[in-house]
């Protein structure tokens, strides 16, 4: 089932997220999320941008495999993560959210990460990651978190994007897939 995204401007975004017990089943969850990341053409969603106030993320870097061919198993489910250690160069790349359309701005971050998490079987692992995968796992990991891409941005910056975003928190976005504002409405949109 293709779920609405909470919008920018939404509490919930600004909130850590609980750990997923052991007694929670998730897996229909985790079918939802995928289904709606892939119909909003997303890399990686997180618990929070889908109202869920659960550590868990799904991601498929697949869109990235003709630019970035290192790319292995690009398709994860990680449950509870928690980022042991960030490394390596810091490196720009422009990012986008979901839970804030049509804005793109370029984030620095350490181009190497070791996560510890688990899968969709519950069963923990502990890896290191570079590149686009790194950063999307930092990305989608900071929303666990209540923190935006946008909040990575310089003081200016932030700024200059300032009417766009409360255009976003108000429901003033022209999108292809379901939202839900701070006003907690849905749009009316596919």
């Amino acid at each position: 089932m293709i779920l609405p995204i909470v919008a920018y401007g939404n509490p919930l975004l600004r909130k850590i997220a609980q750990e997923v017990d052991e007694d929670t089943e998730i897996n229909e969850l985790i079918e939802d999320m995928f289904e709606t990341m892939y119909f909003a053409n997303g890399v990686g969603l997180a618990a929070p941008q889908i109202n869920k106030s659960l550590r868990l993320i799904v991601m498929d870097a697949s869109p990235y495999k003709e630019k970035f061919p290192e790319l292995t198993d690009v398709k994860k489910v990680l449950i509870n993560p928690e980022i042991l250690d960030e490394d390596g160069e810091i490196s720009s790349m422009s990012e986008g959210c979901l839970s804030i359309p049509h804005i793109d701005e370029y984030v620095e971050r350490k181009s190497k990460i070791r996560i510890k998490y688990q899968d969709a079987n519950k069963v923990w692992h502990d890896e290191q990651y570079d590149g686009i995968m790194a950063r999307i796992m930092q990305h989608e990991y900071d929303h666990l978190n209540g923190v935006l891409f946008i909040d990575h941005l310089n003081p200016l910056r932030k700024m200059i994007l300032k009417r766009k975003l409360t255009d976003i928190s108000k429901g003033i976005v022209d999108v292809d897939y379901k939202m839900i504002f701070h006003s907690n409405k849905k749009n009316g949109n596919k």
